[in-house]
């Protein structure tokens, strides 16, 4: 074991300005102690100790977030670790586990108030270390809760991505099926006698049919009922496949009136044909339009990740709707919300201005207090989200509601502190909030909490022109 001197002391660079005696003094009132490979000096809920000089060997820091070890730094020789003069924190949030056997110098945490009282330079040196250290780790925290975040958001983008990628590879596959099999039905069509006048008439009918955007949609009750009867007018007409073709036909919103327009048109004995011609019509039309629609889907996410990142403007404060930057983080969280059962209202003021603002700093606003919202209903396994904006003079207000349990009135002034979670161990860094209201602050604004159970509003105001 290593003999710790006020001389090895005054030899560290964080110590080497407190007086000798004072560094005495701090050995007098301190400790030695030995820690083998692999044992823990602190865990989470435990009473923070210290200050801890480390003397011999390493240990290293680390917190556990959804099952995974997150590790913050390892400390080696001539280090002060520990409870530090004025330090907020008095209950340890992560571990300390040593590496390879380690020797500590630990002071008596109860000697602190004779050590302000008393000592000052020695004070100043230890509270400059805190300094640093929560510095540090803030910074550290402050970049997991963005990976942590962004991990929600990549888990969630995959799903969004993942169902039109495979509804487009599913249909691609069927529709080159249908067409392999749809040469029987055209051989049908090249060897009917049909005057040209015939043709025209059934083809314009058709593709007006195609184009017709205004579809009136039918319940359940009313497709079941319009399905029996076009099956009934098929039979009374001896159309084959007429079960299978009636589907296809009251999805474009086919009526009888329909059929009897194609028949009028239709030469004498070969309804049949056409009529099949155009369920074969139909079936590629609804596929194409699937592929498209996922397609545009695909698009659609791919250009909400790249409006939320911001990825493709300067990092300067710019003129633009939040509107925008609040429905593609609604999009970005999608999945979340549909899994949790979430009806979203969307209560927006379409009348306010842009907004000068950090656009890509403000989408973390809204990531991190959707997200909060949507945890907190989650217990229940449904609720309501409602996002609603309007101006206040010469400021925005955005405020975000849930009907979760609420945030119980004697933590309410302390969620924006750094590193509080009201959050299981392991599933959240209790940074979130606190970035909020850093972003907040930087757009001259500032952010408000109102809580009861099934009523929780999160206010957000800030410039318009900030």
């Amino acid at each position: 074991m290593q003999t710790v001197t006020a001389s090895w002391l005054k030899s560290l660079e964080i110590l080497n300005s407190v007086p000798e005696e004072q560094l005495q003094w701090l050995l007098d009132n301190s400790e030695d102690n030995i820690f083998e490979d692999g044992e823990f000096l602190m865990q989470p809920g435990e009473p923070m100790s210290g200050p801890h000089i480390t003397v011999d060997g390493s240990m290293r820091f680390f917190m556990l977030q959804s099952g995974f070890r997150r590790e913050f730094t390892v400390v080696g020789p001539g280090n002060v670790t520990g409870y530090l003069p004025f330090s907020r924190g008095k209950i340890s949030k992560g571990y300390a586990q040593a590496i390879g056997r380690l020797q500590l110098r630990s002071f008596n945490t109860e000697m602190i108030p004779e050590m302000i009282k008393n000592h000052y330079e020695l004070t100043q040196a230890l509270v400059n270390i805190m300094t640093t250290r929560v510095r540090d780790f803030t910074a550290l925290q402050q970049q997991n809760e963005k990976m942590m975040a962004l991990g929600k958001l990549s888990a969630g983008l995959a799903h969004e991505l993942n169902n039109p990628a495979s509804a487009i590879v599913r249909d691609s596959l069927t529709l080159k099926k249908h067409l392999e099999q749809e040469p029987e039905s055209i051989k049908a069509i090249f060897t009917m006698k049909i005057e040209p006048e015939q043709v025209t008439a059934i083809t314009k009918s058709l593709f007006e049919l195609l184009d017709e955007k205004n579809f009136t949609r039918l319940s359940l009750k009313q497709r079941t009922k319009r399905e029996d009867e076009i099956i009934e007018w098929l039979d009374e007409h001896e159309v084959e496949n007429g079960y299978d073709i009636a589907e296809s036909f009251v999805d474009f919103n086919f009526t009888i009136d329909t059929l009897e327009a194609f028949k009028k048109h239709t030469p004498e004995g070969n309804l049949m044909h056409v009529l099949n011609w155009i369920s074969d019509m139909l079936v590629t039309e609804k596929m194409v339009r699937d592929i498209q629609e996922s397609a545009r889907r695909i698009a659609e996410l791919v250009s909400s990740v790249k409006t939320f990142t911001h990825m493709d403007r300067a990092q300067d404060k710019q003129y633009a709707d939040i509107h925008i930057g609040i429905r593609n983080t609604l999009t970005m969280l999608g999945y979340k919300i549909r899994k949790g059962n979430i009806n979203v209202v969307e209560d927006f003021d379409e009348t306010l201005p842009e907004v000068k603002a950090l656009i890509g700093e403000l989408n973390q606003v809204w990531t991190n207090l959707i997200d909060n919202a949507i945890d907190a209903m989650e217990p229940a396994g449904k609720g309501t989200l409602t996002i609603k904006t309007r101006r206040d003079r010469e400021f925005v207000e955005v405020f975000i509601v849930d009907d979760g349990p609420g945030v119980p009135p004697d933590i309410q002034t302390l969620i924006f502190d750094p590193f509080f979670t009201t959050k299981e161990m392991g599933k959240g860094t209790g940074m979130g909030l606190e970035v909020v209201q850093r972003i907040v602050k930087q757009h001259r604004g500032s952010i408000k909490v109102k809580s009861e159970p099934g009523h929780t509003v999160f206010s957000v105001c800030f410039l318009i022109d900030g």
